[in-house]
This record gives C-alpha cells, sequence and structure tokens, in this order.
C-alpha cells in the first residue's frame, strides 16, 4: 500500500489521489486535505503538527502509537 506524500499514513487500495508530475515523479494522497496543504497552501509535513513527519520530528509518543494500531488492525481480540 502506498504512503500518503503529505500525512504519512498508509492509503488503502481504493481510495486517495494519485498525482503524477511533468518529470514522471508519481505522489499519493489520501485526503483532498493533504492534497490542498501540499500544493495549494504550500505547507511542510515537518511544520504540521498531525502528520507523522512532525511527530518522528519531535520525538512525540503518538508517533509510536500509530505504528501499533496500524499492526493490530487486522487481528480479532479475545474476550476473556
Amino acid at each position: 500500500m502506498p504512503k500518503c506524500a503529505f500525512c504519512g499514513l498508509s492509503i488503502e487500495r481504493g481510495t486517495g489521489k494519485m498525482f503524477v508530475y511533468v518529470s514522471g515523479k508519481v505522489v499519493y494522497f489520501c485526503s483532498g486535505k493533504c492534497e490542498k496543504n501540499l500544493f495549494k497552501l504550500s505547507r511542510k509535513p515537518l511544520r504540521t503538527k498531525w502528520t507523522e513527519a512532525y511527530r518522528k520530528e519531535k520525538g512525540s509518543s503518538k508517533a509510536t502509537e500509530t505504528v501499533v494500531e496500524e499492526a493490530s488492525v487486522g487481528k480479532k481480540k479475545e474476550k476473556k
């Protein structure tokens, strides 16, 4: 699965947008929000607080939580 060029989240099959530059470089976006922030507003992911790049740069604990959540999505919980 490709990752969003702005926020860094993985994109599920059948969703998101693909943008191809004239040079042939391909970038994927998970939503219009990410696309607008990168192109129209010219924001950098390192300065935007809700992106994975920002969390990794600042050492936030949320960066590790999202990785754990993505890994546990396909598992079923056992009831006691």
